[in-house]
């Protein structure tokens, strides 16, 4: 890529502000949604789709919705379907680190493994996307922090609160945060992209 792209991907890369602010708006919509199917339909989906079926239809709602929001955050080179293609693997990565690590450990430790586990391959995923490798452990702990954040904090409400409305909150807390992380990702990704590439 010459100087003049660089710099012209660089001037539209959104600022930080608006990355976080979408973000995490976006994300909490996006995950508000997919808890509200956890809320209402949770055993429903376990009967007629399996526990695997049902963690995979959550991972492609998060995806699909995810992906859309998200898409708004990133310069022209990268638009759809591009984009959702990066997310899809993201995503994905995140959810088998997530899920594997859990369902091997199981309780609390499953649980913080699996939020290191998921991080790490989400954000190993977006910094070679993004062509920033170098900045792969970077990227991967701004994730485990917001992914943790809003994980354990939503968890903590929902024990407290519990049923639909709690589930709910859980949802609200965890794309608030996680949707912060990402849009931050999203925006040091490309920034630095934009200066090296």
């Amino acid at each position: 890529m010459d100087n003049e792209n660089r710099s012209a991907d660089f001037a539209a890369v959104p600022s930080l502000e608006r990355s976080l602010l979408t973000g995490s708006l976006g994300f909490s919509f996006v995950s508000l949604c997919v808890f509200a199917t956890v809320a209402f339909a949770e055993r429903s989906m376990y009967k007629h789709l399996g526990l695997l079926g049902a963690y995979l239809a959550w991972t492609v709602l998060f995806v699909l919705l995810g992906g859309g929001v998200l898409a708004s955050l990133v310069v022209r080179r990268w638009r759809l379907p591009r984009f959702y293609l990066l997310f899809a693997a993201a995503f994905f990565a995140y959810a088998a680190g997530w899920v594997g690590a859990y369902f091997v450990l199981r309780g609390v430790a499953g649980e913080w493994i699996g939020s290191l586990a998921g991080s790490l391959l989400m954000g190993l995923v977006l910094a070679a996307g993004f062509g920033v490798a170098r900045s792969a452990l970077n990227l991967s702990a701004m994730l485990f922090v917001a992914n943790s954040l809003g994980y354990f904090l939503g968890s903590a409400v929902n024990d407290s609160i519990g049923g639909k409305a709690g589930m709910l909150l859980w949802g609200l807390m965890y794309g608030l945060c996680l949707g912060a992380g990402l849009g931050a990702v999203l925006h040091f990704a490309q920034a630095r992209g934009a200066r090296t590439g």
